[in-house]
């Protein structure tokens, strides 16, 4: 690459670049659909993608992957076909996209907006996760801080789920594709009997479109974060089904658009007058 700056002299040097090739995900060897991928636990992706669509809820549903030549050509690992548990329907065909999915969009190709309105098989509105404010505010950093591809190339999204009790991160994966990572985290949650993923918390480095909003209800996630904006039909989707939904979370400060009554204030982070008042009730008991 060549790097040119104003008032210096132009230097090349090699660079790292995120990877983006096509994978197709076939069941019981039929084309379902092509998404623009980076390489790298794609059986969790095939998995989420078939929550996220859903085809699959159970990670019994999910029997085997393998990753096989197209046509009779050389295996280059871009197509993995699926095979479901005996008793498992498979995909509708309406389910099949009419062309390649961008890294982009996890929506193009959609036979028709009815559609994009797939029905969860988990209820998220009586999930009991309440969580600290100033844990929550710490997600980010820690996403971030896991990170390890994006620290080479600048070029990846990450999702993570977050235990909401404790905090604790349980995965993290990275993709040129934001609805492709977070299928990679509920594709990981469907093979480790984590689904529905209560009590969870899902955080993006991206924004928050309407589409992973879906696919967190799809994985019964009860909250999402993300580092930016939301949609407006995000926010709508959230608030019909009782999700928490977060944006903007950065630094000491969120914004919360739906279902606030789960995130608790400590005395960190409530305003001024209330920790003052906390602390005179206080001395008077």
């Amino acid at each position: 690459m060549t790097r040119l700056t104003a008032g210096s002299p132009r230097t090349e040097r090699a660079d790292y670049l995120t990877v983006e090739e096509p994978l197709e995900i076939r069941v019981f060897g039929r084309p379902l659909a092509v998404t623009m991928r980076t390489p790298g636990h794609d059986v969790e992706l095939a998995a989420g993608f078939l929550v996220s669509e859903g085809v699959i809820h159970h990670r019994e549903h999910f029997s085997a992957a393998i990753h096989c030549s197209a046509d009779g050509e050389e295996n280059t690992y871009n197509v993995l076909d699926v095979a479901l548990a005996p008793g498992v329907a498979p995909p509708d065909p309406s389910l099949e996209r009419n062309f390649t999915t961008t890294s982009s969009c996890g929506l193009c190709g959609k036979a028709s907006i009815d559609a994009v309105h797939t029905q969860t098989h988990f209820a998220v509105a009586d999930d009991p996760l309440t969580i600290d404010a100033e844990a929550l505010i710490r997600f980010p950093d820690e996403l971030r801080a896991q990170q390890r591809v994006f620290d080479r190339t600048g070029g990846l999204h990450a999702a993570g789920l977050f235990d909401g009790p404790t905090g604790e991160l349980l995965v993290l994966r990275e993709d040129v594709g934001r609805h492709n990572a977070v299928d990679k985290v509920v594709g990981w949650a469907l093979q480790n009997g984590r689904l529905p993923a209560r009590s969870c918390v899902l955080m993006v480095s991206g924004r928050a479109s309407f589409e992973l909003t879906q696919k967190a209800l799809m994985a019964g996630i009860p909250m999402l974060a993300a580092v930016s904006a939301p949609s407006s039909l995000a926010v709508d989707l959230a608030g019909d089904a009782g999700l928490t939904l977060i944006g903007f979370l950065r630094g000491d400060s969120m914004v919360v658009y739906s279902r606030p009554d789960r995130i608790l204030e400590s005395a960190a982070t409530a305003p001024a007058s209330a920790r003052s008042s906390r602390t005179e009730k206080a001395a008077q008991s």
